[in-house]
């Protein structure tokens, strides 16, 4: 009785002491980043989605602005190269997650480029199908914006919790867990949705 007594508690302050070591919350925490990461694919497909309907728009509008328009629509297609995509395997690959920033940020910049330069023209801004297209635009940006931070904090837990005792001991001796790469701007005010004046002059 006593020994059967001293096995019980003996199993069950070694599951206690697994359960603190990592076991668990190490893969929670990664298994959380993945799926925000996987939030942050999806509101970068909205984005690149979005530009067809805007091709359209410009080239039976503002002929002028084709070499513009054309400068997005190759960013674009680099940003949604297949070799550019990461998978969740590749989020502890610094080399990888830069490419990613790089293709995502050039995508933006020519985005931005190009709605600066439509501003010049009163009566495409005055379409309907233009406006709704912004309004399309502007909330996809805010969606980046949103699931890039809520990925970054899930980054930062994760990279957290493998690096804290007592569960660094289960993420380096039973999981082999390897930190996580945030998502960084690589060009300056990337991260920021690009401000658009719909205003006539």
């Amino acid at each position: 009785m006593i020994k059967q007594f001293g096995r019980l508690a003996t199993i069950a302050v070694g599951s206690l002491a697994l359960a603190s070591c990592g076991i668990n919350s190490v893969p929670r925490a990664e298994e959380a980043a993945k799926a925000k990461w996987a939030d942050v694919e999806a509101a970068f497909q909205e984005r690149a989605n979005l530009v067809p309907n805007l091709q359209e728009i410009v080239m039976s509008s503002a002929e002028q602005e084709r070499e513009t328009l054309q400068g997005v629509i190759e960013a674009r297609a680099s940003a949604t190269r297949p070799e550019i995509q990461l998978s969740a395997d590749d989020l502890g690959d610094p080399a990888k997650m830069q490419a990613f920033q790089q293709a995502q940020g050039q995508f933006s910049s020519a985005l931005a480029r190009l709605m600066v330069s439509v501003e010049q023209y009163p009566e495409l801004r005055s379409q309907e199908n233009f406006g709704r297209f912004m309004t399309q635009l502007e909330g996809s940006e805010n969606r980046i914006r949103v699931s890039i931070r809520d990925y970054n904090e899930a980054v930062r837990q994760y990279n957290t919790t493998i690096r804290t005792f007592p569960d660094t001991i289960g993420a380096n001796i039973i999981h082999g867990a390897e930190p996580m790469e945030p998502y960084q701007a690589v060009t300056e005010g990337a991260e920021v949705a690009p401000e658009l004046d719909m205003r006539s002059e």
